[in-house]
């Protein structure tokens, strides 16, 4: 027991002494915020015991040299005229009162060796936030009402983000919200998709209505938007076609194969038979028994219904605004219909189980082309999608 206590002893010792040199490095490489962490972590559970004065002394200096940094940061910032150091000014308030929310908890502080409290002077930055906050909002939302009208479609993404900023600091604020979704509407790319055939078979109705089914692709987002059929109150940036070349469907046909399948079965037992022909007995004095083997022969007559179909298709993207074409993808897709039936002569068990289960008993009607071109359509989707994911669209 008394090995034990002092292995744990021990333990905590070590994972003290790694701590604070933690603290300590984080101070010397003047990474202040990471060092009054440790020591918030450390001293949160009993801070007022003699082995955790290390950590008192630590958050003490490291507190004291963070806010001195702020402020130099602060006085810099504070005296530059460029609107652009408004929000650095905010996070730093912002930051500094934070910092103070801490470790206020832990207060009072005392330190043994001097018998005083450790110092953290406390200031009030709530006028201070709020009033830079004003500044930065009111910069914002001026900002984005002067650059929205004359900004093109990434511009207008830019203004987007600074308001969802603003909207995050400062809810509702004057009219960010009408800003807001001018700026989605701006900054959105709106694609008008079409289906063309150009092969002499039709397109199944069914098939026709998925592939231009955008919000089963899982492709619209934020900035991208795809519309199958055209509304008249929206300016539509890009066109995209996907243009049926070809479909190719292979005469059905039927193959035929003779099987011929042999194997080494269990076919009962036998007695195991010492040298002068007596039955051997085991340990138990039982008789001694081994599996007897045939071998065993089948024929199976095996027919594979065939049938098989092609799609080429061309997806083709083109700018509106200026009628140049973006890109063409080929893509392609094949779907192959394979049904398996026939019967067996001779022995079942020379067939592997396997075989058998998937062997049906006779044949079934081939599938219609137009289902042949539906099923291949499906495969299709998934050959358009990764077109679409990865699409730059060139400006």
């Amino acid at each position: 027991m008394r090995t034990l206590y002092f292995l744990l002893l021990v333990s905590v010792t070590l994972c003290s002494c790694s701590s604070v040199k933690k603290a300590e490095t984080a101070i010397n490489t003047g990474n202040f915020d990471r060092a009054i962490d440790i020591a918030i972590s450390n001293l949160a559970s009993d801070k007022n015991a003699k082995r955790k004065q290390e950590y008192v002394v630590l958050l003490e200096d490291a507190f004291a040299k963070a806010v001195s940094e702020d402020q130099i940061v602060l006085n810099r910032l504070q005296s530059d005229p460029n609107p652009a150091v408004l929000e650095s000014i905010y996070e730093t308030l912002l930051n500094m009162q934070s910092r103070q929310s801490k470790i206020r908890p832990l207060l009072p502080l005392k330190i043994f060796d001097t018998g005083k409290l450790a110092s953290f002077p406390m200031i009030d930055y709530s006028k201070q936030v709020i009033e830079a906050r004003t500044t930065l909002s009111n910069h914002l939302l001026e900002s984005a009402r002067s650059s929205l009208n004359v900004a093109n479609t990434l511009q207008a993404r830019v203004i987007y983000d600074d308001l969802i900023y603003l909207n995050n600091i400062n809810p509702d604020y004057k009219d960010t919200s009408q800003l807001l979704e001018k700026a989605l509407e701006k900054g959105t790319d709106y694609i008008i998709v079409s289906l063309k055939n150009d092969t002499q078979l039709a397109i199944p109705k069914r098939l026709d209505e998925e592939l231009l089914n955008f919000s089963t692709y899982g492709l619209n987002d934020k900035w991208t938007v795809y519309h199958n059929r055209n509304n008249d109150n929206i300016f539509y940036d890009y066109s995209l076609d996907i243009n049926f070349r070809n479909i190719i469907i292979s005469p059905e046909q039927v193959l035929q194969k003779e099987l011929q399948r042999e194997k080494q079965v269990i076919d009962g037992f036998e007695y195991e038979l010492d040298e002068r022909g007596n039955v051997k007995k085991d340990s138990l004095g039982d008789d001694i028994k081994k599996d007897k083997y045939s071998l065993v022969k089948a024929t199976i007559f095996q027919s594979i219904q065939q049938k098989e179909v092609t799609i080429d298709a061309n997806i083709i993207v083109s700018n509106r605004n200026t009628g140049q074409l973006v890109d063409r993808f080929p893509v392609s897709s094949t779907f192959i219909f394979n049904y398996i039936y026939g019967r067996v002569n001779g022995d079942k068990r020379a067939i592997d189980e396997d075989y058998l289960q998937t062997l049906n008993a006779q044949a079934i009607p081939f599938p219609t082309n137009e289902q042949m071109i539906y099923d291949a359509g499906e495969d299709l989707k998934l050959r358009i999608k990764e077109v679409l994911t990865g699409l730059k669209l060139k400006r």
